[in-house]
């Protein structure tokens, strides 16, 4: 005999399926706002997203072309399976966040264009990757429970065809450690939820800094 849940039953799981997606696109919109706030995408620069739905994989974006310090949770757009958004225009990188996504699981991909991140990236990226060595601040890294390590961040040349890119950089990233960098663009980080990608893109543009200043004084 077919059994048939209470109606009770199921208005009680879409206000709670409604809930927690107005609690990911807040906790998105935030995250925009602190990296804003920090420099780390001004202008239009950057691009957000978080993970929505697994299968078929759909994302809560930022929309493209607008100013990333008046995101709110009400202006993210939902992009489908096919890299399409009813309403708002969707980033040109949405293929890069899909691809990081599956590759990775991500629950939330976040990609900044600080000052930082861009001249180093340009200048090391005929090495490939940034090498960090000995900082505490690599615990915040999610798996790194020591100081006592040494964490390669890649670099990849820039591209204006997503699709090639993110063909090129997939095989690769299981192993990127949380991040890498584009020469000349910037900083994508990723992590099981939104608050694990913010975190792992401080520490990361954290570590940028450090490097920068680090070789200004010629101590490498």
């Amino acid at each position: 005999m077919r059994q048939t849940v209470p109606a009770g039953e199921v208005r009680m799981g879409a206000i709670l399926e409604r809930e927690a997606e107005l609690g990911l696109r807040q906790e998105l919109a935030t995250a925009i706002a602190v990296l804003y706030g920090r420099g780390y995408a001004m202008g239009t620069g950057g691009n957000f997203s978080a993970v929505a739905q697994r299968e078929p994989l759909r994302l809560w974006m930022a929309p493209s072309g607008v100013d990333k310090g008046s995101i709110t949770a009400d202006s993210l757009i939902l992009v489908d399976e096919a890299g399409q958004s009813t309403v708002g225009k969707v980033s040109a990188e949405e293929p890069l966040h899909r691809a990081i996504a599956l590759a990775t699981g991500a629950g939330a991909v976040l990609h900044t264009h600080s000052v930082l991140g861009t001249v180093l990236s340009r200048a090391h990226v005929a090495a490939g990757y940034l090498r960090f060595e000995g900082y505490e601040m690599l615990k915040g890294l999610a798996g790194v429970t020591t100081h006592a390590t040494t964490v390669d961040l890649p670099i990849w040349p820039n591209s204006q065809d997503m699709d090639t890119l993110a063909a090129t950089v997939t095989p690769h990233l299981a192993q990127a450690p949380w991040g890498f960098l584009l020469a000349g663009h910037g900083l994508y980080a990723w992590g099981k939820t939104v608050w694990e990608a913010r975190r792992h893109v401080e520490v990361w543009e954290f570590l940028l800094s450090v490097k920068y200043h680090q070789q200004s004084y010629g101590a490498g």
